[in-house]
């Protein structure tokens, strides 16, 4: 299922304050407040947005690989109802839901309820997730994970479609279980993240939509190209949205020494930078925007939405 109209992009964001990773926070977040992330939601809202997106750890290892990623990570399920509680329209994106760590079936309740209760407005975004340690804490092994993961989508996708289910797998195997609330759209769409090549076969073999994972501009289109050549081999003419994390924006005169990480200036600068989704074949776009306060976070997500979205999505 595709949630991008036929020939226009969409963008939405991940939420501030709701996990604190180094390279990606801004340092007012150290001290946000639950209401200044709910702001940012609103904002996106009513400034055209698709989409806004949390992401997923459950406990992370005091190590050196994990020394940069904080130990703030809002459980992604209870702060998206949260979120949507406060919302009315826009999509509620979990970027991303790492599901080897739970049954299937769990996550299917969880998100089917979400679904339910924000009148159809969940995208589940999946991973096979990363941090090995995690893992082990929980009793997992993290060489299948790929393969659990598979199995997670499969198995939600079947619960998603029916309300009686059942799964046979290497890792899950249940038969004439019933789930409900039945969720408020069908079907639910999914989007898978990861920029590996085994994740880019499950978004052509799996996917609704792709997130990629820090993937630099001049790869994306090896990548996206890789994804539709494998996937018009297994599922010719399957919709998938293609996901695009461009530059950090600030529109306007930047209040930092901008790099080749940022994009800044006019919103006509901004705009011909964004354009470069279409020559790749991408349609949603997952920004990250530059501000010193959730007040700026917010001004900044309107002077986009009206300055420069229009000359993007023309």
């Amino acid at each position: 299922m595709s949630i991008a109209p036929e020939g226009k992009l969409i963008w939405g964001l991940q939420l501030p304050i709701q996990s604190l990773t180094e390279s990606k926070r801004e340092p007012w977040e150290l001290g946000g407040t639950v209401p200044e992330m709910v702001s940012v939601a609103q904002a996106v809202e009513a400034a055209g947005g698709s989409f806004v997106g949390v992401c997923d750890h459950i406990a992370l290892p005091d190590n050196d690989y994990a020394r940069h990623m904080s130990s703030q990570w809002f459980d992604p399920i209870s702060t998206l109802a949260f979120v949507a509680a406060m919302t009315t329209t826009v999509r509620l994106l979990s970027m991303v839901f790492i599901a080897p760590y739970r049954h299937p079936l769990l996550s299917a309740k969880q998100f089917m309820t979400l679904d339910h209760l924000s009148g159809g407005r969940t995208i589940v975004g999946v991973g096979a997730g990363h941090v090995e340690a995690e893992f082990e804490a929980l009793g997992l092994d993290f060489a299948s994970r790929g393969e659990r993961l598979n199995e997670c989508i499969d198995a939600m996708r079947e619960a998603f479609a029916s309300e009686h289910t059942q799964y046979t797998g290497k890792f899950f195997d249940y038969k004439d279980m019933k789930l409900a609330p039945r969720p408020a759209q069908q079907p639910i769409p999914i989007w898978i993240g990861g920029s590996s090549k085994p994740a880019l076969r499950r978004v052509a073999e799996r996917g609704d939509g792709w997130i990629p994972q820090g993937t630099p501009r001049p790869q994306m289109r090896e990548l996206v190209d890789y994804i539709r050549t494998h996937r018009d081999k297994v599922r010719p003419g399957a919709p998938v949205d293609f996901g695009w994390l461009p530059e950090w924006i600030y529109v306007g005169e930047p209040f930092f020494e901008p790099t080749a990480r940022h994009i800044t200036g006019s919103p006509d600068k901004i705009a011909e930078s964004l354009r470069y989704a279409k020559t790749l074949g991408c349609n949603a776009l997952h920004l990250s925007f530059r501000s010193r306060s959730a007040q700026e976070y917010c001004d900044q997500i309107a002077a986009f939405a009206r300055d420069v979205w229009p000359s993007v999505n023309d």
